[in-house]
């Protein structure tokens, strides 16, 4: 008679060097299965809303050179690191609406995992990069060039990339070093708690550079916070301040709302939540920062900022125009 392995078992086994072979099932689709098609077809609408409306700004900023400008840039890097989000949750989500079970690979959960924490990590960076160049746009107005050279947005825009993929290596490192006792995962995707929390070891270290985690971005909110304590206050010395800051710095705002609030609603239900009894709340708190920020965002900005707004009209101005002359 063969015995079943326990979770000990299991642990040294998969420790071993077989973790490669190692199959995850993603128990978050179990509330989806009766309605697969409807889910497959919205899904596959907002992955191709979101790719191309970030895709509009980007082509728009690069294409339009009276656009380049810091701000303009970190824009289009933002729609950008939005792509990149959109796609490392989409594609795998629409194919395991197809399939009749929802599983993926141990390398394939490292690959997803590692991709959507370095979007979450540069999504806010990047926001906090961006409060400093309207800091420094409307409280040094006269300093902006001198500060916001090409050097310096190129040295930010570094940092920002540079910072975010060291964190998220460091992150999928020490997860890849747990043994793993279960290969049921509660969620529609892989992250980096929902891994740990397969572990039968001790997880102190991954606890403890998620606090640091938490402290470095705690503190990228205080700058970015203080940066808008003094932006309200110097734009309340004009009215052509006050314009400047509803134009450019709301839509700023707005982002970094929606963002954060989805980012720290699934971070708090993924530990305290009942994930097990509330699927369906659960995959919603998954999915959001993912889902809501990567479409909000083109769209937010290309409703307020004025030149990206004009140059859209423009474009689909001459789109018309064009379809008229062809068919007169």
């Amino acid at each position: 008679m063969t015995l079943a392995p326990t979770s000990s078992s299991l642990a040294v086994m998969f420790d071993a060097g077989n973790k490669s072979a190692l199959v995850f099932t993603l128990h978050g689709f179990n509330d989806t299965q009766a309605n697969r098609q409807a889910y497959f077809a919205v899904s596959l609408l907002l992955y191709s809303v979101t790719v191309l409306a970030n895709l509009t700004v980007v082509v728009i900023v690069v294409a339009e050179k009276s656009l380049h400008e810091p701000m303009y840039v970190f824009l289009c890097n933002l729609c950008m690191n939005d792509i990149y989000g959109a796609s490392s949750f989409y594609p795998k989500l629409l194919q395991s609406l197809l399939a009749d079970v929802q599983l993926i690979s141990y390398a394939g959960c490292m690959m997803q995992l590692f991709a959507v924490h370095s979007y979450a990590f540069c999504e806010f960076t990047n926001l906090a990069v961006m409060a400093y160049d309207r800091y420094v746009a409307i409280c040094l107005p006269l300093q902006y060039h001198l500060i916001m050279t090409p050097r310096r947005v190129g040295q930010l825009l570094l940092l920002t990339w540079s910072s975010t993929l060291l964190e998220s290596a460091l992150g999928m490192v020490l997860t890849s070093q747990l043994p793993i006792c279960s290969l049921h995962i509660s969620k529609i995707l892989c992250t980096n708690w929902a891994v740990v929390k397969l572990s039968c070891s001790d997880t102190t270290a991954n606890n403890i550079y998620g606090f640091l985690l938490m402290v470095v971005h705690t503190g990228q909110a205080l700058l970015i916070a203080v940066s808008y304590a003094h932006i309200v206050q110097a734009s309340r010395r004009s009215k052509a301040e006050r314009r400047k800051f509803f134009q450019t710095c709301l839509p700023h705002l707005t982002t970094l709302s929606v963002f954060t609030l989805s980012l720290v609603f699934d971070s708090l239900f993924s530990r305290y939540g009942d994930t097990a009894h509330l699927l369906v709340l659960n995959n919603l708190m998954a999915a959001e920062f993912l889902v809501v920020p990567t479409l909000v965002n083109p769209l937010v900005y290309g409703m307020n900022l004025q030149r990206i707004h004009t140059q859209v009209l423009r474009g689909l101005g001459g789109l018309g125009g064009h379809k008229e002359r062809s068919l007169t």
